[in-house]
């Protein structure tokens, strides 16, 4: 038997794995209206995905969003202003290619550290470091 025959029936025989290509993931924010501000509800477990401070995402999301926010006793995020689950979740999606996403292997492995006044990510998996 050839490689190519060995090859073909080692590609055979293996398991096909289903699943996601990615083993990070974000969950979609849910937000709701609540009179002249929208509540972004999963806000902690956001947090807890990404791996940031608090205090980093909520001034990113002000920012970006043009609002002022606040957090509430419940660790939700309170945005002034009515925004669609769709503009948030877009929002939070540049923060991770910013702030989490490694730029040179382009996994989220990464620490964000402040050198000399600057942002850097430092990711753990291949050692590159970047100013963001």
């Amino acid at each position: 038997m050839d490689y190519e025959e060995q090859l073909d029936r080692a590609m055979d025989q293996k398991p096909d794995i289903a699943g996601n290509e990615s083993r990070f993931e974000v969950a979609d924010p849910e937000v709701r209206k609540e009179g002249n501000v929208t509540v972004y509800e999963n806000f902690q477990s956001t947090l807890d995905d990404l791996s940031r401070e608090q205090d980093h995402v909520l001034k990113f999301l002000q920012n970006e969003l043009g609002t002022s926010a606040s957090i509430d006793e419940s660790g939700r995020a309170r945005l002034t202003g009515e925004f669609g689950q769709t503009r948030v979740a877009d929002t939070l999606d540049e923060y991770v290619e910013t702030y989490v996403i490694c730029p040179e292997c382009g996994l989220p492995d990464t620490n964000l550290e402040t050198v000399d006044g600057t942002e850097r990510l430092h990711c753990e998996a291949c050692g590159a470091r970047s100013a963001v």
